[in-house]
């Protein structure tokens, strides 16, 4: 019998101390923690699974990188086909990626392949809401974003919530573009971090408090401990836990904790680490997404920068706007060196087992190319799309479907983007089998028609 979760309604607030104070706790914290927590406990007393070990974080290439560039070179197809680039031989025979992923080839026996995900939807928002809903996005892009159905990260935020009390379940390191809980109801956003943590001014999040604890009013860690300390006390002389109940009283523990302050301390890190991910945004937001993971983060999402060098802000490379080979050049060895530092940190850290890395975009770009005033380029195209995943648990080393010789069309073992959702929620232990109430009162299938890609399981 299918699974049925019914929406639900969270009502975050804010307060600031002196107001926490006067007024109690009914608006404690940015996240709305008591409601959170009082959530979680009814998911729990209705059966559904809340336990997981799991975590994932997803480097996401918005906009669309080139398969032609990346994973999947046809360096016997036409000019006007392969392009510039040329694959190289990486350390598990038969596996070739691109010629500016050198350190990568030499640890696809640490990642998989799958080069043969297609979907038919045209632009970058219905193929974001295609590829992470597992239902076709409007070929008319409505402006201001507002998805039909829950995405990847609401399902597992609905589900299974942060591993740790006193983490957000979901942090986007700059944004996540599109997102949406749809029917699953509110209370389930990212908690977005802008700031640049290469900068001498980032600041640990002050994940919405009080304005005291504003990233922008503590100027170094020893005023934000003292800050913590003085709301600490404040606490303790009001003796207003006395009066919380279970829920708000837990919430107060993870304001004055430092797991979170913790969690989001670059200067905890060696000088030597944070040079191997790169003194640079992307560098730095990798860094901090294992450091996330590894303190209970369930979600971390890094929506790749700008990056020295790229007239572009994103991977779409159209003739009629940039030079693709000049953006690659300048794109694909940071996209080298942070996914390579990331595996190996994630591994010595033992994190391996149970976060699960992901490297995409919403879609990829024509095979062939297009030119404009001499410049060269690639358009829209999801029919041939690959992606990059590495550790998780899951089996690594391995290239799943195929492409034709031009790169143009799949023809071994071709995936919709409902295999690789079902993929995602298999690997969080979420039922396949689930259904939501949709905005209409009828029961939706979270994945209608996807089966898990079983050559990832071991």
């Amino acid at each position: 019998m299918a699974r049925q979760i019914s929406p639900t309604s969270l009502c975050p607030g804010t307060a600031s101390r002196r107001g926490f104070l006067h007024a109690g706790i009914s608006a404690v914290g940015g996240l709305g923690l008591a409601s959170l927590l009082q959530r979680e406990s009814a998911a729990r007393a209705a059966g559904h699974p809340l336990q997981s070990p799991k975590s994932m974080i997803v480097l996401w290439l918005w906009g669309g990188p080139s398969h032609m560039e990346t994973f999947d070179l046809k360096p016997d197809a036409p000019l006007e086909y392969r392009g510039e680039f040329r694959p190289i031989p990486t350390n598990v025979p038969g596996i070739e990626i691109s010629e500016h992923l050198p350190r990568l080839a030499g640890l696809a026996d640490q990642f998989s392949l799958i080069r043969s995900i297609s979907h038919d939807s045209p632009g970058h928002v219905n193929s974001t809401h295609t590829l992470v809903t597992a239902y076709p996005g409007e070929l008319i892009e409505n402006v201001p974003y507002a998805p039909k159905h829950p995405d990847l990260w609401s399902v597992v935020h609905k589900f299974l919530g942060p591993r740790r009390v006193g983490l957000p379940a979901h942090v986007a390191l700059n944004h996540v573009r599109y997102f949406g809980s749809a029917y699953l109801g509110s209370g389930l956003e990212p908690f977005n971090v802008g700031a640049d943590p290469n900068s001498p001014k980032f600041k640990v999040p002050s994940l919405g408090m009080h304005p005291a604890l504003s990233a922008d009013r503590v100027s170094n860690r020893v005023d934000l401990l003292k800050e913590f300390d003085d709301y600490r006390r404040d606490l303790d002389r009001s003796r207003l836990m006395d009066t919380m109940d279970e829920f708000q009283q837990k919430a107060v523990d993870v304001l004055v904790s430092s797991h979170a302050r913790d969690a989001f301390d670059l200067s905890q890190e060696t000088p030597e680490l944070r040079d191997a991910y790169g003194r640079h945004q992307v560098g730095q937001q990798c860094l901090l997404a294992r450091r996330l993971v590894e303190a209970g983060v369930r979600l971390v999402t890094i929506d790749f920068p700008y990056v020295p060098g790229q007239k572009a802000k994103s991977w779409d490379d159209h003739a009629s706007v940039w030079n693709i080979f000049t953006e690659m050049k300048a794109r694909l060895p940071v996209v080298d060196q942070v996914v390579s530092t990331l595996i190996h940190d994630l591994r010595q850290r033992g994190l391996d087992r149970d976060v699960l890395l992901l490297v995409m975009g919403e879609m990829s770009h024509t095979p062939r190319l297009s030119n404009f005033q001499g410049q060269p380029g690639r358009e829209h195209w999801g029919q041939t799309m690959s992606a990059f995943l590495s550790c998780g648990g899951l089996r690594m080393g391995q290239v799943i479907g195929s492409t034709n010789s031009k790169g143009d069309e799949v023809v071994d073992r071709p995936l919709a983007p409902n295999d690789f959702l079902a993929t995602c929620y298999r690997y969080f232990g979420i039922p396949l089998d689930t259904q939501f109430t949709d905005f209409g009162g009828r029961p939706t299938p979270m994945v209608p028609e996807g089966a898990p890609i079983h050559e990832l399981f071991a």
